[in-house]
């Protein structure tokens, strides 16, 4: 990674960590009045602290990541671009077969397994068609391969999940050579992908062995080549020993 690279990812940590503490600053002074049942219970520093974490975690997890991947995969030789729209002309019988498949997964009639809900959807491949939108958090492309990556917050709900399912089926639908992935930027359980555990995924997808799931080094490693998911924690380091200063102060 070029020297150039790192003070643009340095500044996108350094800008949200900034934007954090002067969103819980002006709504520390909010809470004062709107919220004096935990003005009264908890200590000031308590109140800030837990305000600045939902805070950072949630824009964190949001631009920051989207704009350091596709810095990341730039700089590794694909072409890349966040919020990518795509346009698909779909038979119906196979956007009717997704709905049916991201039904039994969430209602528990259906175990996940991608490669088998891709080799169904194959099936589907005549018939009236009809037109469906995909919004891909980082689109990636080297030579012909092209690769649809669905960023979301380590711990996602059952509705994200479902969403980000869908999305992949219909691209897959569309394309089989797409490459379509439910990615996770580090993994909140553990250092092992077997490690992770949080309920509402692990119904929409098997996130110890499906192909179409990249979480935490693996992500990292994906985008930026074997062990840049290192080389990114050692940025994060050196930026720490200057936000932790001014964190010190706040």
């Amino acid at each position: 990674m070029t020297e150039e690279d790192k003070i643009k990812i340095k500044k996108i940590l350094a800008d949200c960590v900034a934007g954090a503490i002067s969103r819980t600053t002006k709504k520390i002074a909010e809470q004062k009045s709107h919220k004096p049942f935990h003005m009264a219970l908890l200590t000031e520093d308590i109140v800030k602290v837990s305000s600045f974490e939902r805070s950072f975690s949630t824009s964190f997890g949001q631009g920051p990541i989207e704009k350091i991947s596709e810095l990341v995969a730039k700089q590794n030789g694909f072409e890349a671009a966040r919020q990518k729209e795509t346009l698909l002309n779909l038979y119906k019988g196979a956007v009717d077969e997704v709905e049916r498949i991201c039904s039994a997964l969430r209602s528990g009639n259906q175990k996940p397994n991608w490669t088998k809900e891709i080799q169904t959807l194959a099936a589907f491949n005549k018939g009236d068609t009809v037109v469906r939108r995909v919004i891909s958090d980082l689109w990636l492309k080297k030579g012909e391969t092209e690769y649809f990556i669905s960023i979301k917050t380590v711990t996602p709900n059952l509705d994200q999940s479902e969403i980000a399912k869908k999305d992949m089926l219909l691209l897959k639908a569309e394309n089989s050579s797409f490459n379509t992935f439910f990615a996770l930027y580090y993994n909140p359980h553990g250092l092992k992908r077997e490690d992770y555990n949080h309920s509402f995924p692990m119904k929409m997808y098997d996130m110890h062995k499906d192909e179409c799931v990249l979480i935490g080094k693996d992500y990292w490693d994906f985008l930026g080549g074997e062990g840049f998911y290192e080389v990114l924690l050692q940025i994060f380091a050196e930026v720490g020993e200057e936000t932790k200063q001014t964190l010190l102060g706040f």
